[in-house]
């Protein structure tokens, strides 16, 4: 409190307000309008030269800012387009190859079965013929075995007997 009432007593006048007969800080005269119309000079310079291109530049960016948006939107839908009717192809592509890969599953198998059905067959029909030429070759063995069988029991009985059987 003291210090504001020594900055009080130091001042030559009261209030702080200049009076009538000291000198202003600012002088209102002729010149006001002057600096006005200097500042409203500039202003409308630098509106027409800086602010004017400023703006249009600006202007122009974001423009181009939304067409390269707008072009990148258009872009991906389009490509997404694309990549539906890739994976659409793929996917009929896919079941194009499950049905050739059955259908020569299919034949193979068919095959195999025929192949398998005519080995058979050649192995039966070998089977057979092979049985055939051993039931012949047996029937001819049994023959001559019965043959030298009779022969040999007639030697056996006459050599047991010691004299000559007739037949």
């Amino acid at each position: 409190m003291t210090t504001l009432r020594c900055l009080l007593e130091a001042t030559p006048h009261q209030g702080g307000v200049p009076q009538a007969g000291e000198q202003q800080l600012l002088d209102i005269d002729s010149t006001v309008f002057v600096m006005l119309g200097l500042f409203l000079l500039l202003a409308l310079i630098l509106t027409q030269w800086l602010w004017k291109p400023y703006l249009r530049v600006r202007e122009e960016r974001v423009r181009r800012v939304e067409g390269a948006r707008a072009e990148a939107e258009r872009l991906e839908a389009e490509n997404a387009g694309r990549l539906a009717r890739i994976e659409a192809q793929l996917t009929e592509a896919r079941k194009a190859g499950h049905a050739e890969r059955a259908r020569v599953r299919a034949q193979a198998l068919a095959r195999e079965q025929q192949i398998v059905a005519e080995a058979q067959a050649a192995a039966h029909k070998m089977l057979a013929e092979a049985s055939a030429r051993l039931d012949a070759t047996l029937a001819i063995e049994r023959a001559r075995l019965e043959v030298s069988a009779t022969t040999l029991g007639r030697e056996i009985a006459e050599k047991a007997l010691g004299r000559r059987l007739a037949l």
